[in-house]
């Protein structure tokens, strides 16, 4: 099963999130003075939308110090972005923001802090994502009778 890599800023709300789904978690660091995390497999982000709905304040500076690191930006495999829909058109643009940037999917969005429901369905769509992130489909000449 992959790691999720998650930013959450000193109020918490993303690491409680995360520590509810109950997966292998690493949190990128709040402070630049703390060590930058590199990661050595791959990972599903879970990211925050800053800015108010600014989009060009979208994405938190540490996720864009963490991703500029090419090795980390190159195992992120999905991202799950929370936000506000008070923002309207800019709800979890971070993740949009990301997706398109990386070219990874957006696996799931959630509101605030999340719901129970929020944290069982993304656990849940976890484990599929992961059990078939590497999963090759049968080819179909390989399944074909030989005369």
């Amino acid at each position: 099963m992959g790691l999720i890599v998650y930013f959450s800023s000193a109020t918490g709300n993303t690491k409680r999130f995360v520590e509810k789904v109950g997966m292998p978690a690493k949190r990128i660091p709040l402070r630049p003075t703390e060590d930058p995390l590199v990661v050595d497999e791959e990972y599903v982000l879970v990211v925050p939308s800053y800015g108010g709905g600014d989009t060009k304040k979208a994405v938190p500076k540490q996720v864009i110090k963490f991703l500029n690191n090419k090795h980390n930006r190159d195992l992120c495999r999905g991202v799950i972005p929370s936000g506000n829909i008070n923002f309207g058109e800019a709800y979890c643009i971070a993740g949009d923001v990301i997706s398109r940037k990386l070219g990874v999917p957006i696996l799931y969005k959630y509101e605030l802090l999340g719901t129970p429901t929020d944290v069982e369905k993304v656990r849940k769509g976890l484990e599929e994502f992961w059990a078939n992130l590497h999963s090759q489909p049968a080819d179909p000449a390989s399944e074909a009778p030989q005369s």
